[in-house]
């Protein structure tokens, strides 16, 4: 049976961990021999003790663990050091984001590395218990209403007081993917009243279904990929929304902003001029500020104020909920090595579906066109 390896987290502000006691015990009960680096689990609040107990080997350090490893399960792309220490034909999953940062793939290619990238998974039926990026953004939908609430200098819901009638916020959500969709969930739970845009009119639905409001944009253009992903939008249709959304957005008291583009730009929708309108106290939580930012206003990684509107740029809100992201994740990397590992070794097979669509480097080749490198552009 294949020897697994769990390694500690090396990104600045990553909580995050790949296994959790509870899928350690299931790969331990398929004979999976269980290797955690120690200290692992301590951003998630999971002890060394907890692993231990589940069945899992603790080892002092990443090249230890590496070492004897098939396989190796991450949050994030490691860093050229932990890459270094990665063997000659180690199968890693994890989210490597590769048209965002093709670095990172170029180089598990050249250590021959076989690279998962989680976030390439196909939509499809049979990968849904996989499907890492929509476990992780319906968290990042729920932390950013919490957010922007907590930033907010008024109350959320509507109370009826001996003082008088105090009236629910009005939020604007910008993005019903997965994780706009929890963001309306969370807000209507909290009392808010929401209006939500979005490019794919047939989102309008689901919306509703969630007691929001949807901002209608006309188009004739497709803006919809085969996957369910919302493809890049013409500059004219980006121009006919901001002009319908603007009075929205001007006169929401919370804004949260989701639309993303898989390997593109966030695409631009709240200009400064338009923060500039918004009353004085009003908040912005820009989901995408890691692609760009949907705020012109907006700065990654911190929280600043504009025009008497604070922004929120908080990158990677699931590491904010630790315990229950690295929970679900743990779940979806699961899923993963019971596609590789159905029996008793790891089986790649590039005719399924899964394998070829979110392996993306093999034996030292790349199996997906990347963005070139600086120096070719």
């Amino acid at each position: 049976m294949p020897t697994l390896f769990i390694p500690r987290e090396r990104e600045a502000g990553e909580t995050r961990v790949a296994a959790t006691p509870e899928t350690v015990r299931r790969y331990v009960k398929k004979g999976i021999d269980v290797h955690i680096e120690a200290g692992a689990g301590l951003g998630s609040h999971r002890l060394d003790e907890g692993f231990i107990e589940a069945g899992a080997r603790m080892v002092a350090d990443p090249e230890e663990g590496y070492a004897g490893a098939d396989m190796a399960l991450k949050v994030g792309a490691p860093h050229s050091d932990e890459a270094a220490l990665m063997p000659e034909g180690l199968l890693l999953a994890a989210l490597l984001w590769p048209l965002n940062d093709p670095a990172s793939t170029r180089l598990l290619a050249e250590h021959k590395v076989t690279a998962f990238s989680m976030d390439r998974i196909p939509r499809i039926t049979r990968a849904q218990r996989m499907d890492a990026l929509s476990s992780q953004s319906n968290i990042a939908g729920y932390k950013a209403v919490l957010l922007a609430a907590d930033a907010l200098p008024r109350l959320f819901p509507l109370m009826m007081t001996a003082a008088g009638t105090i009236t629910p916020a009005q939020v604007v959500i910008m993005g019903a993917g997965v994780a706009g969709l929890q963001a309306i969930a969370t807000a209507r739970r909290l009392g808010a009243v929401v209006e939500v845009s979005d490019v794919r009119p047939a989102v309008k639905e689901q919306v509703e279904s969630l007691g929001g409001r949807f901002i209608e944009v006309e188009t004739d253009e497709a803006l919809e990929d085969e996957g369910g992903y919302a493809k890049e939008a013409s500059a004219e249709f980006l121009e006919r929304q901001q002009a319908v959304v603007q009075r929205h957005v001007i006169a929401a008291d919370a804004v949260i902003t989701t639309a993303l583009v898989p390997g593109k730009k966030a695409p631009l929708l709240i200009t400064d001029t338009m923060v500039e309108a918004m009353r004085p106290g009003s908040v912005i939580v820009d989901l995408a500020v890691e692609q760009g930012g949907n705020c012109e206003s907006s700065v990654e990684g911190e929280v600043v104020e504009r025009h008497g509107v604070t922004l929120i740029g908080h990158r990677n809100l699931p590491a904010m909920v630790p315990y229950h992201s690295s929970d679900v994740y743990a779940r979806n990397m699961l899923a993963v090595v019971e596609h590789f590992c159905p029996e008793s070794e790891i089986v790649l097979d590039f005719d399924d579906e899964i394998t070829a669509g979110a392996v993306v480097a093999h034996a030292g080749e790349l199996r997906m066109e990347l963005p070139p490198r600086p120096e070719e552009n």
